[in-house]
């Protein structure tokens, strides 16, 4: 019989579920916070009430937040932000 293959990354690791299953079950089960992760149904962003079926390939990826980098690593504020200003001639 067909499992879920489960793809856990930060660590990475894999494991595998007899399904179906909601998202939040599988979360669940693997004792993960559905605030802090997403959660990827083969290759498609899913909600916390999916059902994830035995065939499925998860991914669970780490949510990470934060603010937007210019090129040179500086916090871009705005758009346009970082970049040199030019002068008036």
């Amino acid at each position: 019989m067909d499992r879920m293959r489960i793809q856990l990354r930060n660590p990475s690791r894999e494991v595998e579920l007899r399904g179906p299953m909601s998202v939040v079950a599988v979360l669940n089960r693997l004792e993960l916070n559905r605030e802090s992760v997403l959660v990827v149904q083969n290759g498609t962003l899913v909600p916390g009430d999916a059902m994830l079926a035995d065939d499925d390939v998860i991914e669970v990826r780490p949510v990470i937040s934060g603010g937007a980098f210019d090129t040179a690593g500086r916090r871009a504020s705005r758009p346009g932000a970082g970049t040199t200003p030019r002068t008036a001639p």
